[in-house]
């Protein structure tokens, strides 16, 4: 797992108009979590912090905050959430979760795919990617920056399943193992076939019900038709 050291200044003032005014000048205000403590309140820069999100550890990055400005002392942390303006796409703030190295934690780790699946590749398949994400437990040192499986012999139909990834040692996977996590699914052009292929069969079905109802409607209108000329008859 990578570790990287990230730059930060204790932040005595809170507010909105505080932080916006942090984000002018470059910089984005975080919280340090640590159960049984009160959030230590922290302005980082915004360069160094997208630096470090494009490393290929992601937001899973072990980072080492130098802390300045106060008696705090430097902290291990991870990226615990990162909270961004939905129009811009700007970050707005972060929020780290201070860890010890020899403890076990429990983090979310990418899935992604190798290779080009047999059904896909021949056949006109689509590949299905299900889960993107797995929960871990492991200790901070050994986090993976991604899980891969190897779809390259799946043919139409076929599936992985979270039991069958190749999880490295010291990982424990903490989703229920028999979870489909991609799957090659039939070309779409052939579903569709299938769907329409469906529906001409069910449609003389009904409209032979429709047909049989129509004839139970029209029986019950002549029956209802002959009352009064059998109530004449009988006068």
């Amino acid at each position: 797992m990578e570790k990287v050291i990230l730059k930060s200044e204790v932040r005595t003032a809170t507010g909105k108009r505080v932080a916006k005014d942090l984000r002018n000048k470059g910089l984005i205000p975080a919280n340090v979590y640590k159960s049984g403590k009160s959030a230590l309140s922290l302005q980082i820069s915004k360069e160094d912090l997208d630096e470090i999100l494009h490393t290929g550890a992601g937001s899973n990055v072990i980072i080492t905050l130098k802390i300045t400005g106060g008696t705090e002392k430097d902290k291990t942390v991870l990226i615990k959430e990162i909270q961004r303006d939905p129009l811009k796409d700007g970050i707005l703030h972060v929020d780290f979760s201070e860890i010890s190295l020899t403890e076990v934690l429990k983090v979310n780790v990418p899935v992604a795919s190798h290779g080009e699946p047999v059904g896909v590749k021949i056949d006109g398949g689509v590949l299905d990617h299900v889960i993107w994400e797995l929960q871990v437990e492991c200790l901070p040192t050994e986090i993976p920056e991604k899980i891969e499986a190897d779809v390259s012999a799946l043919k139409i139909g076929d599936a992985i399943y979270i039991k069958d990834l190749k999880v490295p040692e010291g990982i424990k996977v903490l989703n229920d193992p028999e979870l489909i996590v991609m799957i090659v699914k039939p070309p779409k052009v052939e579903a569709a076939k299938a769907e329409v292929t469906e529906e001409a069969a069910v449609e003389p079905e009904l409209i032979r019900k429709k047909k049989e109802e129509e004839a139970a409607e029209e029986e019950a209108g002549a029956k209802e038709a002959e009352k009064p000329q059998a109530k004449e008859e009988k006068k």
